[in-house]
């Protein structure tokens, strides 16, 4: 059985990690190329984009893939939707690794947004000291807001840096741990977060941080995303692939 695991999260490298050990698949993990020093994966890795959903659908056909997996970001939104249209077409089962998105408990002081341009904008004219968890390709918005004490967290460098006259800047890759993040948060002396509700729990440090510090948090909501087969954990794939495999013995696997 042929697999494209389509990745960019913790979860694809571990289902891709958990599937190398099983015989009769051939895996094929696919990243896009957005972060410079990807994490290592423990399977073949294919980098860059495929030119939409006719693209993929064509690499699908050509390269005989049996089964699709969309593990992506909850916030690559276009990807996802490519995937689904090529499944479709090339009629190849597929299912979504979709991770449930954070709910705000009690203490929690969320702001929910539709985008960072909101975001930026929900900050006020007031100058404030932000934190941003963010990707380095959604830091545009920011340019217009230069009053404001910025202190960006990503995992690759910010360059060139940001046209701010107030941004510093910290490098790291998740997973992170609530006391870290509450003494950068102290360091900082940030009165605000703006985050991604990306869920899981290799970030989540900086929202419990949050909440024990008494911080606001602007959450940009999730896009919307296709209406697909879905699941919420890695386990979860693994029971679907298993019943997909003990329904082809025709594909001997």
């Amino acid at each position: 059985m042929r697999i494209l695991i389509l990745g960019g999260t913790a979860e694809a490298r571990t289902l891709a990690g958990r599937l190398s050990e099983r015989r009769g698949l051939k895996l094929m993990l696919s990243l896009a190329g957005r972060t410079r020093r990807p994490a290592p994966q423990p399977v073949a890795v294919r980098t860059g984009g495929f030119g939409g959903a006719e693209g993929l659908a064509t690499y699908l056909s050509t390269e005989r893939i049996d089964v699709l997996i969309d593990a992506t970001h909850p916030y690559a939104a276009q990807m996802s939707a490519n995937a689904a249209a090529a499944a479709v077409a090339t009629g190849i089962a597929f299912v979504a690794l979709r991770r449930p998105a954070w709910q705000p408990v009690t203490g929690d002081r969320w702001t929910i947004v539709t985008d960072v341009y909101e975001a930026v904008r929900t900050l006020g004219s007031a100058p404030r000291r932000v934190f941003v968890a963010l990707g380095r390709k959604e830091l545009a918005p920011f340019s217009s807001a230069p009053q404001h004490f910025y202190l960006v967290r990503s995992v690759d460098p910010i360059e060139p840096p940001l046209p701010l006259p107030h941004a510093s800047y910290v490098a790291g890759r998740g997973p992170f741990t609530e006391a870290s993040d509450r003494e950068l948060l102290r360091e900082f002396s940030a009165d605000v977060i703006i985050s991604k509700n990306s869920g899981g729990q290799a970030t989540y440090s900086k929202i419990a941080a949050a909440r024990a510090l008494g911080l606001d948090v602007i959450m940009v909501r999730r896009p919307e995303l296709p209406e697909v087969v879905g699941a919420e954990t890695v386990e979860d794939v693994i029971a679907w692939l298993d019943h997909q495999r003990a329904s082809s013995p025709d594909r001997g696997v």
